[in-house]
């Protein structure tokens, strides 16, 4: 537990708990809080241009702007825009009157007005018409409907006298579902800010965070990743699934310093009978893992079940008998013995004598294959060598070697040799080819549609619920759900924990051929 509440692990969660909130609280003012029409206003300029004696200085005049009239005259400028998210249209103003808003500059006489616009936004110029509500009398402004897209915005430059520079100026009206308010920006013409106070603050909060995170990390050197363990494990099991194995545990030891994991496979059978008797002497969980092609046999209460991935297997035919493809049916008949030579199977195949290469009787694969493609038991075995018979009045030669490789060996070397193994990602060795069966391709891909039907799923076993803090627990999940992932990726599996692994896993391959 202390070695959990690390500083690194704290920040971590708490940026992660940090952002988790955010977005429930985002989503809640989303839901919530209706997104509001806004019309904002600004003033750009409100500058003398008469004697500006109330200031006790005077302005230098030419001009218009010399006249008696222009005594203690202002120009300002009014930016009024659309700063919300929503369109506002001609009737979204609410007032009764013709106009949309009401302009006050207070203490002050409005002597000419004059409308400016960005060239993009030329269109709005036919609204500012006295038809159409733009008024102003004394001190007040009276502004039309003008329909606004966001952002886009019209400018009012208003010659004042009387007053002030400085005298209050207010823009006042009714918007549908939303407001009008004054608004700022940096420079003149800038448009509002895109972030308010509050996403800023969250986003320097998220940033902090991530670096403080990130330093930690680097400063703390090496350090295991949590879920590590140390100690030892050894790995039992299937063959077929061997190199799997060893490399998952060649990455958890690189990845886990401390840790020690032995893979000894020989086999689903002696590897699931080993885990029983090791844990039946210890009474206990002990530091073993069995990996296993299809499920345990009957007889193992004790063991525990992990469904790790879904292996595809594939038939292997030398290259002498150029046949692509064999129905279940013909498959059948050659590992019942019925057909002596290829020709006998099919009048255009050579006739050279079929050689059944299969797999022990500890084999998982071979349970595999007599479960799922035969749905009965091979021949008895006549040949020592894969080559002659031993009894010659069987009818073919059909010998048994202990691992996939040799029966890809064998297979390759021998002419009219047929045999099975594991399908791998990688080519497989020359003097042999894959066969299709009734039509379908051995293949990883979409194998929870795919009628192919010599699959499997291959399981790893415990002896009973191993601790949670040991090292083949660490392990298990380190293969199940961690980067061995995708180890078990590049030697042609698919996880069960991955998207596509998970309906294929379900409840294993449906078969019926």
């Amino acid at each position: 537990m202390d070695d959990w509440l690390s500083t690194e692990n704290v920040i971590a969660v708490g940026t992660a708990l940090l952002g988790v909130v955010a977005t429930l609280v985002t989503l809640w003012i989303e839901r919530r809080v209706p997104r509001r029409k806004r019309i904002g206003y600004r003033v750009q300029m409100d500058t003398p241009i008469g004697s500006d004696e109330g200031a006790g200085r005077a302005n230098v005049r030419f001009g218009v702007f010399n006249e008696g009239q222009m005594t203690d005259a202002t120009l300002v400028l009014l930016r009024v825009e659309n700063d919300g998210s929503q369109s506002i249209a001609g009737d979204d103003y609410t007032g009764r009157e013709l106009h949309g808003l009401t302009a006050e500059f207070s203490d002050r006489a409005i002597r000419g007005i004059a409308v400016t616009q960005p060239g993009e936004s030329g269109h709005l110029m036919e609204h500012f018409a006295p038809a159409l509500g733009m008024v102003h009398h004394e001190s007040t402004l009276r502004i039309p409907r003008v329909p606004l897209n966001p952002g886009e915005h019209f400018k009012l430059l208003v010659l004042l006298t009387g007053g002030h520079v400085g005298d209050g100026i207010t823009i006042t009206g009714g918007i549908r579902d939303g407001k009008v308010r004054p608004n700022r920006s940096t420079t003149p013409d800038d448009t509002p800010p895109l972030l308010s106070r509050p996403a800023k603050l969250l986003a320097g909060l998220l940033t902090l965070s991530v670096i403080a995170l990130s330093t930690l990390i680097v400063v703390g050197g090496n350090r295991p990743p949590m879920g590590c363990a140390q100690g030892e494990l050894t790995v039992v099991g299937s063959t077929a699934f061997k190199r799997v194995a060893e490399e998952l545990a060649d990455k958890y030891e690189k990845d886990c310093p401390g840790s020690d994991i032995t893979v000894d496979a020989h086999g689903s059978a002696p590897g699931i009978n080993e885990l029983a008797e090791a844990g039946a002497k210890a009474d206990a969980s002990p530091a073993l893992v069995a990996f296993s092609d299809g499920p345990k046999p009957s007889g193992h209460p004790q063991l525990r079940e992990n469904r790790v991935a879904v292996s595809s297997f594939a038939m292997v035919l030398n290259d002498r008998v150029p046949l692509k493809n064999l129905s279940l049916t013909d498959l059948r008949r050659l590992y019942r013995g019925e057909a002596r030579t290829w020709r006998d199977l099919d009048p255009k195949l050579p006739a050279l004598p079929v050689v059944l290469v299969s797999r022990n009787a500890n084999s998982g694969t071979r349970a595999v294959f007599q479960r799922r493609i035969l749905r009965g038991f091979e021949v008895a075995w006549s040949s020592a060598d894969c080559r002659t018979k031993d009894n010659p009045k069987v009818s073919v030669v059909r010998c048994e070697v202990d691992g996939t490789e040799e029966v890809l060996d064998y297979v390759a070397d021998i002419p009219g040799a047929i045999g099975y193994s594991e399908l791998r990602s990688t080519s497989v060795p020359k003097g042999l080819h894959r066969l299709s069966l009734d039509g379908a391709a051995p293949t990883i891909e979409g194998l929870a549609d795919s009628p192919y039907p010599f699959r499997e799923i291959e399981h790893a076993y415990t002896y009973g619920q191993p601790p949670a803090d040991s090292l083949v627990s660490s392990f298990l999940n380190y293969t199940l759900r961690g980067s061995g992932q995708d180890v078990i990726r590049t030697h042609g599996h698919v996880p069960c924990a991955s998207p596509e692994g998970l309906r294929a896993c379900g409840d294993g391959p449906a078969i019926d051929p």
